[in-house]
């Protein structure tokens, strides 16, 4: 009965040790903003991380990550995870759903070597409440700067650990003090900038930090850029100052096609070679014409010296006959000549 016993309290004394070691351990806070490359330290790791296992306790349920130094492709977020060559859990571009606690765990032949190393991350995000095409000048904005965690309240986190958001400027003054900006922060680890944008804020940085115990930790950044103005056109003078000006139809822009084109390239060749043609047969008509003008007017002087002869030879015969009347005694021999 005593050895009954002295087993149950040697069985009792034991699980105190580990309970009292695993909820005394270390809880190594780190902190990091949305989009940055996080990178998790295992601090009870063994030699060749194939003992190592990384746990993700969301919601007080354990999800195992990296069993035996081997990552598991069945999680949502595996393509993000790896293990580093010092057996550090890496997560790429974080978000504020990677939050939580994180434990890094040795197993050797299915026992547990030592306690947990346990790693809490923080995610800070800043956000604007007004969309791009409202962040011009003369504008109101309103900035948000959250750190997330897996609490419902932050309180507890803010007052143990001396955690506080600020925002600076590119110079990193505390704008608290700059009467310009309204600053709210809450219980939530959640701060807000409130501010109406003047035209020099175009391109400026506001910066909201995170402190834990005046050091800082991580910082994100929102950077203030005005949407393009938009073009307007200015108004054509009015010609006529007692008429009002016609509206002007819309201008129809017709996109040329090749084989339109090549068509009529065929139509002004085809032209020009009618045109050609139709000015040689007018130039040979007209030549024609003059040859044959010409040639008509040789004849008729031909014709009118012929008659213009034959008068003058008859004219000769009348006036040589009427000699023979009147000298008939005169024997004269005459002979025509043509």
């Amino acid at each position: 009965m005593a050895d009954k016993c002295d087993m149950c309290l040697l069985g009792l004394i034991i699980l105190c040790a580990l309970l009292t070691g695993t909820s005394g351990a270390e809880v190594t806070h780190v902190f990091f903003s949305s989009g940055e490359n996080v990178r998790l330290s295992c601090n009870n790791a063994l030699s060749g991380c194939s003992s190592t296992t990384w746990t993700y306790d969301r919601h007080s349920a354990a999800v195992e990550l990296i069993a035996g130094g081997i990552k598991r492709t069945d999680r949502e977020r595996h393509e993000r995870l790896s293990l580093d060559s010092d057996c550090s859990l890496n997560i790429k571009n974080v978000t504020k759903e990677d939050r939580g606690p994180y434990s890094c765990r040795q197993y050797v032949n299915g026992v547990q070597q030592g306690t947990d190393a346990r790693v809490y991350l923080h995610v800070l995000h800043v956000s604007s409440s007004s969309s791009q095409s409202e962040i011009r000048s003369g504008r109101s904005v309103t900035l948000s700067c959250q750190l997330y965690n897996d609490r419902d309240s932050c309180d507890t986190v803010v007052r143990s650990e001396g955690i506080e958001l600020i925002w600076v400027n590119q110079a990193g003054v505390n704008l608290q003090t700059d009467s310009r900006f309204q600053i709210f922060s809450s219980e939530q680890c959640l701060s807000s900038l409130t501010t109406t944008l003047l035209n020099e804020d175009h391109n400026r940085e506001w910066r909201c930090q995170v402190t834990q115990r005046n050091q800082l930790k991580t910082s994100a950044t929102y950077t203030v850029k005005y949407s393009a103005p938009t073009e307007t056109k200015t108004p054509s003078p009015v010609t006529s100052s007692t008429s009002a000006a016609a509206p002007t139809e819309p201008v129809t822009q017709i996109t040329p096609n090749p084989s339109a084109t090549t068509q009529q390239v065929i139509g002004i060749v085809v032209a020009a070679a009618l045109a050609v043609l139709i000015t040689a047969a007018i130039l040979w008509v007209v030549r024609k014409k003059r040859t044959d003008n010409r040639k008509g007017t040789y004849d008729s002087v031909e014709q009118k010296d012929e008659v213009t002869y034959t008068e003058v030879a008859t004219h000769c015969k009348i006036q040589k006959a009427k000699k023979n009347e009147v000298h008939g005694e005169d024997k004269v021999t005459y002979s025509s000549i043509r």
